[in-house]
């Protein structure tokens, strides 16, 4: 029954499409200002002269249980965010009444329980945010140099899959980008088909 499950899911997930127009690999990250959950003004082109990390996250999604429930997407952020010049933007574009929206005490909550080790924590139920960047599925991850231009956009890693059991085998594209901006040299995928749950937008 687990494996129909997986299976149905992943039908559904490997419809997501590439990232509409509004990103593009090698251009500028549009622009956007937005409040966290603690009340903290940011803005995209703020953060000019770090590293961003942009993640689309839904928890009630069984793809974003994978890797928080593994401790793997707090892994991640955490190896991340070894290095100083490094942000990590967690963003929930669920709507109001769709699966995952939160309140500011729901999503403090679920942080704390989850130990999550993002920079910020952003609710975006009106989907501009989400809208911007053509997220498409939870996750869905974008990394932005210090310059400010899109260098790696789509899936987390190399296996779309809902099993946590299938992490230690992928390749996680976040982090080999990182390591290449790191590095100097060219982040090799740059653009990959996220997988996971639709991003619950409103109607």
């Amino acid at each position: 029954m687990k494996k129909f499950l997986i299976a149905a899911m992943l039908a559904f997930a490997f419809l997501a499409p590439q990232a509409n127009a509004a990103v593009e690999i090698g251009k500028a990250a549009p622009n956007h200002t937005f409040k966290d959950i603690a009340g903290k003004e940011h803005s995209i082109a703020g953060f000019k002269g770090k590293t961003v990390v942009l993640e689309w996250t839904n928890p009630g999604c069984p793809f974003v249980r994978k890797f928080y429930g593994a401790g793997e997407m707090q892994r991640v952020q955490s190896v991340a965010l070894k290095d100083k010049n490094v942000v990590w933007i967690s963003i929930n574009s669920s709507a109001e009444g769709k699966e995952g929206n939160l309140t500011n005490d729901t999503a403090k909550k679920w942080i704390a329980e989850q130990k999550s080790n993002t920079s910020a924590y952003v609710l975006d139920a009106s989907g501009e945010f989400g809208n911007l960047y053509g997220a498409k599925t939870t996750p869905h991850l974008f990394v932005i140099d210090k310059a400010g231009i899109v260098q790696y956009q789509g899936a987390i890693d190399s296996i779309k899959s809902a099993d946590s059991d299938d992490i230690k085998k992928a390749d996680n594209y976040v982090l080999k980008a990182l390591a290449a901006l790191k590095d100097g040299s060219k982040v090799e995928p740059s653009s990959t088909q996220p997988y996971g749950c639709s991003v619950k937008y409103a109607d």
